[in-house]
């Protein structure tokens, strides 16, 4: 079974990481760059400037290591679940086998187990997305060999009080929109088709980054620094900075965006890792 979600993990991951990387970058500069005007303006100047590359910047690396961070995220939401439900994968209906509550509850252990893992790619991530004109990072490892050699080892992990604090609530709310729009759009003891995967994926994605949103301009923020960004000395205090010099809206910075990108990046990525599953599983069983 780890093999199989490593496997599904990786490639919805991935197919749902090249959807929705350009409105990514777009969001990134955004909330950590205060030149742009808004969201024209950005894709505006990243095309003249870069050309249709500049909108996929530190799409490598993540794409790369994206099976690691959703094997990490599903397998242990999958086995969370198990232990909270005392049932297995295979043995549990969308009906009512899982309660609300074991739901969120499995979705924030998730996104512990997820934080240590996707910190230092997603702090590459920003780094890469941010470069404008002028480039310090050549390239991902380059990325990566720079942090360590100008700010150590605790580098690589800036932002992730942050990246926690964000994550773990919100992959509670991740997970349980999902399954409750499953079972609203399936039938009792039955699988859930393509339509109720896609629609619950999208409507999980959507609502996870409206309140994902504040504390991911946060966690950008501190990502920065180090890399020509406003030097900020903790969680609270990039809270206070920000507030004050841009006031309270600037914590809703690509809310929009994120948003917009959120539905098509999730409805494909949990409709990839159902299908992926449901295929690896039915082999495995066949095999």
């Amino acid at each position: 079974m780890p093999l199989v979600e490593f496997i599904a993990g990786w490639v919805s991951g991935a197919v749902g990481l090249a959807v929705g990387h350009p409105m990514d970058t777009i969001k990134v500069r955004i909330q950590t760059q205060s030149k742009y005007k808004g969201i024209v303006d950005c894709v505006t100047r990243t095309y003249t400037h870069e050309g249709i590359h500049g909108f996929f910047k530190g799409m490598a690396f993540p794409v790369l290591s994206v099976a690691i961070s959703n094997a990490v995220l599903f397998g242990s939401y999958s086995n969370a679940l198990d232990y909270l439900t005392q049932s297995q994968r295979g043995e549990r209906s969308h009906g009512n086998q899982a309660s609300a509550a074991a739901v969120f509850t499995a979705g924030c252990i998730s996104g512990v187990a997820q934080v240590f893992v996707t910190a230092p790619i997603d702090l590459v991530k920003v780094r890469l997305q941010s470069q404008t004109r002028s480039v310090k990072y050549r390239g991902p490892m380059h990325c990566v060999a720079v942090i360590l050699r100008e700010e150590g080892v605790r580098g690589l992990f800036r932002g992730m009080w942050a990246l926690a604090l964000r994550d773990v609530p919100c992959y509670g709310l991740y997970f349980l929109p999902y399954e409750l729009t499953v079972r609203m759009l399936t039938d009792k003891d039955r699988q859930p088709g393509t339509f109720a995967v896609l629609m619950a994926g999208g409507v999980a994605g959507v609502v996870t980054w409206a309140c994902a949103t504040p504390m991911d301009v946060v966690k950008a923020r501190l990502q920065m620094v180090g890399a020509g960004g406003q030097a900020y000395r903790g969680v609270l205090h990039c809270i206070q900075e920000s507030a004050r010099q841009e006031g309270v809206r600037v914590f809703f910075k690509g809310l929009l965006l994120n948003s917009v990108r959120a539905f098509p990046v999730n409805a494909v990525t949990f409709l990839s890792y159902e299908s992926l599953m449901s295929f690896l599983t039915a082999k495995g069983a066949n095999g």
